[in-house]
């Protein structure tokens, strides 16, 4: 049984503990807008695991607090780009604990190897253009999305004359083009598109609901516990 804290106590921290719970673990330390004061080294002191979801402005004060008390910290807040690079390198050269990820789903982390297999395969073919699209509820406040990017970032590395990633409307030449659509209650949908003259491969991950994000997170908290060092869904899961 593990002990966790959950900082950022929303829709998706209520779904971490009621998925933490059905695992066997307790909640000892919830910490939303309201009480952020109690985010302290000695309330941080009863807990084995933090799992942080909260908002790009915040997300760095609060991973910090917990690896200067000596708490192993699962994060999965996106959005917050060169801080988050910071942490990670801190974290590699300094000590302490992190895993992060910029989606928890199992079955997403599935689909960025296969869209890397898919864009190493057809850049040898050539003539294909890449796209992405991704669709979220109205509250998510970074766009595109940590997973289209991270999405993105797979093929970049695959592909040679691709450099990155553009936010449509904007386009550039050697980016992949992404749409990002924020609608309603929609956990997360991300569609890309492989497209030529003859034909176009789609691969799409629909989330049901934030169950799933929960699920990784909790197991990715189990993982982290008693290790030291940075981690990812690829060492959970055990890709590479």
């Amino acid at each position: 049984m593990l002990r966790l804290a959950i900082i950022g106590y929303g829709k998706m921290g209520h779904e971490v503990e009621s998925m933490a719970m059905e695992r066997g673990h307790e909640v000892t330390l919830r910490i939303d807008r309201d009480n952020t004061h109690e985010l302290t080294p000695e309330n941080l002191k009863l807990v084995d695991v933090a799992v942080e979801f909260t908002s790009p402005k915040s997300a760095k004060a609060n991973v910090e607090v917990c690896l200067n008390a000596g708490v192993p910290v699962v994060c999965g807040t996106t959005g917050w780009g060169n801080e988050l690079e910071a942490v990670i390198e801190r974290v590699k050269v300094g000590g302490g604990t992190l895993f992060y990820a910029s989606n928890y789903s199992v079955g997403v982390n599935v689909m960025f190897k296969i869209s890397a297999l898919l864009a190493r395969y057809l850049d040898k073919i050539g003539g294909y253009s890449v796209g992405i699209k991704e669709i979220h509820h109205l509250q998510k406040l970074d766009a595109p999305s940590g997973t289209a990017i991270t999405i993105a970032g797979k093929i970049t590395e695959e592909i040679p004359s691709i450099t990155g990633w553009t936010l449509l409307p904007k386009r550039e030449d050697g980016k992949i083009p992404i749409e990002a659509i924020r609608e309603g209650t929609v956990p997360g949908t991300h569609t890309i598109s492989f497209s030529s003259d003859q034909d176009s491969i789609l691969l799409t991950h629909e989330a049901k609901s934030r169950r799933g994000f929960a699920l990784g997170a909790v197991m990715a908290a189990e993982f982290l516990h008693n290790k030291v060092g940075f981690f990812t869904m690829d060492d959970l899961l055990a890709f590479d």
